[in-house]
């Protein structure tokens, strides 16, 4: 058996963008609704979908080809924000499988949380807005702590408000920087390859303690199903 696996496990916790939700549809539509106020065709879905998992940066490098060094990153960075505030519930849901996964941590008394590099702004309406803000035991946001992943700070801060050792939890991401993080936490980490995943190492190089192909396998991972 995978040692990780025999460890207990007090709470599961999970990233949000790529890995809870997708919200690919409108991050990737906020992107081409701005190329097009620019006078610039849109670009094909899947150009666009790795690249959300890294924020407003990475879309705009996806979308624009530019990066902070650009004297026009800071205008379009805050028109982009502007544009995926006003259509953040349009196309964003679970992904499907997560439901299930859900209610069965909450049926066997075993808190989930929310750790995600979004900042409040824009976590905490979208967590509302899918009625999962009465069910996460904890949502730590980008601006929760001084520190965003791959800093362990905010995953520590998530134990903490839990009251639980870090040792006994278990981190699901999709992104290495999710890795990384859990891995300086002290927490199980496991790789959702159903999500951006981005474009760096392969997820089977992120060293994580499982890489989970749906999400129905975290409750098999965790012995539950």
């Amino acid at each position: 058996m995978n040692m990780a696996r025999a460890r207990r496990v007090d709470a599961v916790l999970f990233d949000l963008d790529g890995t809870l939700v997708d919200s690919a549809p409108d991050l990737a539509g906020a992107a081409n609704d701005l190329r097009q106020a620019h006078g610039l065709q849109a670009l094909d879905f899947e150009h666009l979908r790795p690249m959300v998992g890294t924020g407003a940066r990475g879309m705009l490098d996806a979308a624009f080809g530019i990066g902070p060094q650009d004297e026009r990153f800071d205008v379009l960075r805050e028109d982009f924000l502007r544009r995926y505030e006003a259509r953040i519930l349009r196309e964003t849901r679970l992904f499907g499988g997560m439901e299930p996964v859900l209610r069965a941590l909450e049926s066997a008394a075993l808190p989930w949380g929310i750790v995600t590099n979004k900042v409040a702004r824009f976590s905490v309406p979208l967590v509302g807005g899918l009625g999962l803000d009465s069910r996460c035991a904890v949502l730590i946001s980008g601006d929760s702590t001084p520190h965003a992943k791959p800093h362990p700070q905010p995953l520590l801060e998530a134990a903490a408000r839990l009251g639980l050792a870090p040792e006994r939890c278990v981190y699901v991401g999709d992104d290495h920087r999710d890795v990384q993080a859990g891995q300086a936490a002290r927490m199980t980490t496991l790789a959702a390859s159903w999500g951006y995943l981005g474009r760096g190492e392969s997820i089977e190089r992120w060293n994580a303690d499982g890489i989970l192909a749906a999400p129905g396998q975290v409750l098999n991972w965790l012995g539950m199903a």
